[in-house]
């Protein structure tokens, strides 16, 4: 009877045990649910398509972003609802579905990611329905005439980008121009005294006197001998007035800088005098007097001519060494310019350019962008080693030697081994296909552990390793690692800046395929590569009779 009991007893435990383990199993797998709004919907409706998902705080959930709702499209992904309750989320996504045909379709199950494990949600079949138009009740109405539509309105920031500039270097154009024909004109400039003479020429064959122009033929008149004392005499004769350049006259005569004649002096006082009459208080001179007076000033200018020392020698060649400096000082000046012109306007050029293209594109275009040029550049798709693998890369991958490493020591019959780049440029990929001898089921956590540890044995220091599993587009899966390592160069240098890597593994009845892609991630070109690569990989499936 005790026998009985004990077996009764235990039994009753087992069963227990059993309804507790069934339980938990239906718990842990109910944690994900989903549902719809309306399983019927007319042509062009909304199918709102909801996930949820139980979890723990510490859980990493990733719902699906992708069109992979097909035949249905999405047409808007919703934010991510989440409530507490206890210990628990409950997150809840929903997503826009729509169908432009009439039929019966299937949504298909999702993926969904939790701690890197994928779950799967239930399919579930809805009906699209036409639109059906009673033309018997609904009104037909005729076509309407048509709109004048005003045009877009004027877009004067992007006219600034442009008008801005221009106006600039029109500027900088004309501000140079001036400064060459001024300097131009200065080099040419005659001497003091054929200057004159010129000036007085010029004088005569003007109407001034005819017109009764008497002020402005003054002003001439003594501005030209102003000159001519400035450059020869005194270099301030042009800023004093009549007065000050008589009074610094006689000083020059008195030191013995110039021996002038007083009655020089005395004559070219009288026609300043006469002058500011004539200028100032309007005085009409007499008939004749002012062609008597530029009679004296040119006789004043040829005496003064007469007086003043031809420069010795030395002071020749003093003068020859300060035109010699002074006009490499104007080379120098002009090439200075020359180049400040053309670096403002490469300056403007490029904030013109950045501005209506993004100053990314324009480092690009200056500096050059490796990864942006594998990524917009010409791709190849072909097949590599045996089993092959298929993959769409920037460039072609050619064939290398296959090191010895801890694969080799399996009973191997064949390694094929295809590269581009170096690990220690900003992009490299390899492709390694492996056929054992023997026909065996390959563990891909042993595997992938012996892989890494060969990528280790090639210069990878400081690994970083995360594992998740990994499907392809054509539903092949495998096991993929991921991370970052310091890429050893030489027995004593590591590489400080860190580099990213993907690794791929699938494995076969007797065959081993990997695909390895080590980049310096820039958040943009490397991303889209690497996910170009990913979803073009395609492999060769090995039959169980070998072929």
């Amino acid at each position: 009877m005790n026998f009985i009991y004990r077996n009764f007893n235990f039994q009753g435990k087992l069963l227990l045990c059993s309804l507790i383990f069934f339980l938990y199993s239906s718990i842990s797998f109910s944690q994900i649910t989903t549902s719809v709004d309306s399983t019927k919907i007319r042509i062009g409706e909304e199918i709102l398509y909801s996930i949820g998902v139980d979890a723990d705080s510490t859980d990493m959930v990733v719902f699906p972003e992708e069109q992979t709702f097909a035949p249905l499209e999405m047409i808007e992904s919703y934010k991510v609802d989440t409530t507490f309750e206890a210990s628990k989320y409950h997150l809840i996504k929903k997503y826009g579905l729509t169908q432009f045909d009439s039929g019966h379709y299937t949504i298909p199950p999702q993926r969904i990611l939790i701690n890197n494990k994928p779950f799967y949600t239930d399919s579930i079949k809805v009906e699209v329905n036409d639109v059906v138009v009673d033309t018997a009740k609904q009104k037909m109405f005729d076509i309407k005439p048509a709109v004048e539509v005003q045009g877009p309105p004027f877009n004067w920031k992007q006219v600034l980008y442009w008008v801005v500039p221009l106006i600039l270097l029109v500027l900088l154009g004309i501000y140079l121009f001036r400064r060459k024909k001024r300097r131009d004109a200065a080099e040419k400039q005659l001497p003091p005294y054929e200057e004159a003479i010129v000036a007085l020429k010029k004088l005569d064959n003007s109407q001034l006197l005819q017109e009764n122009k008497s002020k402005e033929y003054y002003s001439s008149l003594t501005e030209i001998v102003k000159r001519y004392l400035d450059r020869e005499v005194d270099e301030s004769a042009m800023e004093s007035t009549s007065d000050e350049l008589i009074t610094r006259l006689m000083m020059h005569k008195e030191a013995g800088n110039f021996d002038f004649d007083n009655e020089t002096i005395r004559r070219l006082d009288m026609i300043f005098k006469r002058a500011d009459l004539v200028k100032f208080a309007k005085m009409n001179q007499l008939a004749g007097q002012a062609e008597v007076d530029r009679k004296t000033i040119e006789e004043i200018i040829n005496e003064t001519h007469e007086v003043i020392p031809e420069p010795t020698e030395e002071e020749l060649l003093k003068n020859e060494e300060y035109l010699e400096k002074l006009r490499k000082r104007r080379q120098r000046r002009k090439w200075i310019l020359g180049i400040s012109g053309i670096v403002v306007a490469v300056i403007l050029a490029g904030v013109v350019y950045g501005s209506l293209t993004g100053f990314d594109n324009l480092k690009d275009k200056l500096f050059g962008n490796d990864l942006r040029e594998l990524a917009e550049g010409t791709w190849i798709k072909s097949e590599y080693g045996f089993p092959a693998v298929i993959i769409e890369t920037p460039k072609v991958l050619v064939r290398a030697e296959a090191p010895v490493t801890n694969a080799a020591n399996s009973a191997i019959s064949r390694k094929d081994i295809f590269t581009y780049g170096k690990m220690t440029s900003d992009f490299y990929i390899m492709v390694s296909t492996i056929q054992f001898q023997q026909k065996n089921d390959i563990a891909l956590d042993t595997a992938l552990d012996s892989v890494l540890d060969d990528l280790e044995q090639s210069g990878a220091k400081n690994m970083v390793v995360k594992r998740d599993d990994f499907e392809t587009d054509k539903g092949i899966k495998g096991l993929r690692a991921h991370g970052d390592f310091n890429v050893q160069v030489s027995d004593k240098k590591i590489q400080d800046q860190k580099s990213s890597y993907e690794l791929l593994l699938f494995a076969q009845e007797n065959g081993l395929q990997e695909v390895l892609i080590v980049f310096q991630d820039d958040g943009k070109y490397a991303k889209e590569i690497i996910k170009r690569i990913e979803a073009s990989i395609e492999l060769e499936i090995t039959q169980k009779d070998g072929k």
